[in-house]
């Protein structure tokens, strides 16, 4: 028998060690990512059993970020076609009624009209004059006639003209118009709207990419969580069988009364068994909520929950290297891909300000019908209908020096999104480098806790065959039975952190999902 300080000690060891494990197992049951959102009371009739890529699936069609996204890349096209309205012709229909007070009119002032004297002189001239029949003779007779000259004088004469009131039309007037503008020539500044806005679009459009790969992380997260969640439920399930199995076994041999087992190891047993019972009961509502959680994020109501189909959260090492991965993050990454549509946008922002300084050039045209019930003064068939077409131009002199500190502004925003570029440059590079350095880091730790766990299990097996046969203290079976469950606990924490890294990088790179993503739109 062990002297009464050492069976002390190995009791404390043991303690610690059922302590060490509680605390353990509670940080693994909340590091399972959970929703605010999922309801703490598991839904068991609505319980569903589905795949990672039915997740997936069900997450991308009901997530409601998802048409967010989609609307603002709806918005994005409807500004460009804005932007694309402006290389069309204008055309206006205008279309009015007029009643006034009364017709108008106008006033012609009276005026005199003055005619001076003067003298009006006829030369002498013979004018032949035919005499009909009858009168002096039988037949007619042509006789010549002389007409002497002679001169006739007019006094000065005035005459006067009076007030005219002319009525120009009916006080009721129906007017229709079609008028016409085509800008011509603008300096540039419809292509570089159009190209601010088909970079605002790509924008969009990668930020709703982004949004499926953040809604496919997270449904990753979540499912592999929900498969942690489980395993540890289990693993503590399979650990309480296995100490009750070993309390009822100290208290057969404590009863005995062979003294090599007393009543303090059965004590000891007993709150080992009693502390891993509650944290069972714990590891049980974790996994609900996982599971919860899970649904949720799917895109299920909270009545729901989502059970893995999968028993193990799979380990696949990564086997490309790191160049690889940083260019395969310039290739298609999100964040990169909206960084250079920014860039393209900015540069048509600084082309639209540039074509303040150019002329514009503009064909004008425009067909008009006037009804009014008067046909006299202007109401006349030529006014009241009639069609022009014109060309105008329009030349900037002077504004206040406002479009050179426009163009000024649109440089400098360009020149500081350059600058950003360089940034996310070098903040992607470090990311991958921090996920890929986490990878080979979780690598590691999967083979030694691998390692370590096969050998928990193997020593828990030699040691409850040896307390069968008195061999070896209670405490010690105690030890072996908390170190299984520790190292096993950490072997499925190793697990589920290296396809939780594997996700994140997939998610920065944003190239692995693409696919799939694209079928469910």
């Amino acid at each position: 028998m062990k002297h009464p300080q050492l069976r002390r000690t190995s009791r404390r060891q043991t303690l610690l060690s059922a302590i060490v494990l509680f605390v353990f197992c509670a940080a693994l049951a909340r590091g399972v990512e959970t929703t605010k959102t999922a309801n703490t009371e598991p839904a068991l009739d609505g319980d569903r059993v589905l795949t990672l890529d039915e997740c997936l699936a069900m997450a991308l069609q009901n997530n409601h970020r998802r048409p967010a996204s989609q609307f603002a890349v709806a918005v994005a096209e409807a500004q460009h076609q804005q932007a694309l309205s402006g290389y069309w012709p204008q055309l206006k229909l205008q279309a009015g009624y007029q009643r006034m007070d009364e017709a108008p009119n106008f006033l012609f002032p009276s005026t005199a009209m003055g005619v001076p004297a003067q003298t009006i002189t006829t030369p002498a001239s013979t004018a032949m004059i035919t005499v009909p029949a009858g009168v002096l003779g039988p037949t007619a007779v042509q006789l010549p006639v002389s007409v002497p000259s002679q001169s006739i004088t007019t006094s000065a004469q005035e005459f006067h003209v009076p007030a005219q009131d002319v009525k120009l039309m009916n006080p009721d007037s129906f007017v229709g118009s079609i008028n016409l503008t085509w800008l011509l020539y603008d300096g540039g500044m419809r292509k570089g709207l159009n190209r601010q806005a088909t970079g605002y679009v790509e924008a969009m459009k990668q930020e709703a990419r982004r949004t499926d790969l953040e809604i496919a992380d997270s449904v990753r997260r979540m499912y592999y969580g929900s498969i942690l969640a489980r395993q540890l439920r289990q693993l503590g399930a399979d650990t309480l069988a296995r100490m009750e199995a070993t309390l009822n076994l100290t208290e057969t041999m404590y009863q005995g009364g062979g003294g090599k087992v007393t009543k303090a190891d059965y004590l000891d047993n007993k709150v080992m068994v009693e502390t891993i019972r509650a944290l069972v009961a714990q590891l049980e509502k974790n996994e609900a909520m996982a599971r919860a959680a899970l649904a949720n994020t799917a895109g299920l109501p909270w009545q729901n929950s989502v059970t893995p189909k999968d028993n193990e959260i799979p380990y696949t090492p990564l086997t490309s290297d790191l160049p690889a991965l940083v260019g395969n993050a310039y290739e298609f990454s999100p964040d990169w891909k909206r960084l250079e549509a920014g860039l393209s946008a900015r540069e048509g922002a600084v082309q639209t300000a540039r074509s303040g300084h150019s002329p514009k050039l503009a064909l004008t045209g425009n067909l008009h019908k006037w009804w009014n019930g008067y046909d006299a003064g202007m109401a006349t068939d030529i006014n009241k209908e009639g069609w022009g077409i014109g060309l105008g131009m329009e030349l900037p002199l002077f504004d206040g020096f406002l479009t050179r500190n426009k163009v000024a502004e649109a440089r400098a925003r360009l020149n500081q999104l350059k600058e950003q570029r360089f940034l996310l440059r070098e903040g992607l590079g470090l990311q991958i480098k921090d996920l890929f350095l986490g990878l080979d880091a979780a690598r590691k730790a999967h083979d030694a806790t691998l390692a370590a766990m096969n050998a928990a299990i193997e020593n828990r097996d030699l040691n409850i065959r040896a307390y069968q046969n008195e061999l070896v203290e209670t405490d010690k079976v105690i030890r072996a039975q908390l170190m299984e469950a520790m190292m096993c606990a950490q072997y499925y924490k190793n697990q589920y952190d290296h396809a939780a890294i594997q996700s994140q990088l997939t998610l920065v790179i944003g190239r692995e999902l693409s696919r799939q993503i694209e079928g469910v739109r």
